[in-house]
This record gives structure tokens, C-alpha cells and sequence, in this order.
């Protein structure tokens, strides 16, 4: 049983782009959905699958690759259930001057740190990813 199955999503899909697989599979649920499309939105995912019936659902989701290796190199977890994190929308920096990301659920939906910035809206920080 996994008790953070963001930590999961995230580590699953860098593990896999570490061992240069051009695929990865993860279990399904709505936030991890919108989490998933928001990675496609932000260029670190190709494609994105929904896979079996409703109650054993998974999604498939196609890694990006460049010549010189995978495009994700690593993650962390920020905020997590034992301790949650949130920032407001004037305290948004960027992240490894602008080669890194960081994704926050807002009330607009899950967005990263430059589009959060332009919407002046903030929310729970969820992971940074470069």
C-alpha cells in the first residue's frame, strides 16, 4: 500500500527515465491525472494513456528523451502529508535559473511556478523537477 502516491508517481516516472525506458506505467486517480497532463503541458512527458477498466485503471505515460540522455535528471518531494507547504504567488522563484520547475496546486488547477506567477495565484507546492 502506498501512503504518498505522489512520491510514487514522480519516483516511478524518474526511475524509469534513469533506466532509459521509453515507457512507464502508474496507477490512475483524477490528481494524478491532472498532475500527469501538467508534466506533458511542461514538455518533461511525450504522451499520456489511459489503460484498463475503471477500478484496476492505469495510465501509460511516454518518456522525452534528447540525444545527450532523458530530459528529467531528478525530483523532490516538497510538500508531503506529514507536513504541507504553501507559498504565495508574490514569494514564486525560479527554479535552477529556469532549467527546473516547480509544480503547485492551485485553485486553478495544478500549474508550474512561471504559469502560478502569471495567474498572481499560489497554492500547496507539490515537487520541483529538473
Amino acid at each position: 500500500m502506498v501512503t504518498d502516491p505522489i512520491s510514487d508517481l514522480i519516483i516511478r516516472i524518474k526511475n524509469s527515465s534513469a533506466a532509459g525506458n521509453p515507457t512507464v506505467e502508474v496507477s490512475y486517480s483524477k490528481f494524478a491525472e491532472n498532475i500527469v497532463h501538467a508534466l506533458k503541458k511542461a514538455g518533461y512527458l511525450e504522451s499520456v494513456e489511459k489503460k484498463g477498466k475503471p477500478f484496476t485503471r492505469n495510465m501509460v505515460l511516454g518518456l522525452v528523451y534528447f540525444e545527450t540522455g532523458p530530459r528529467i535528471h531528478g525530483v523532490e518531494r516538497i510538500s508531503k502529508p506529514s507536513r504541507r507547504i504553501y507559498q504565495k504567488a508574490s514569494d514564486i522563484r525560479m527554479y535552477r535559473s529556469g532549467f527546473g520547475n516547480t509544480f503547485l496546486s492551485t485553485p486553478k488547477g495544478i500549474m508550474i511556478d512561471a504559469e502560478a506567477k502569471k495567474h498572481k495565484v499560489g497554492g500547496e507546492v507539490l515537487f520541483k523537477i529538473w
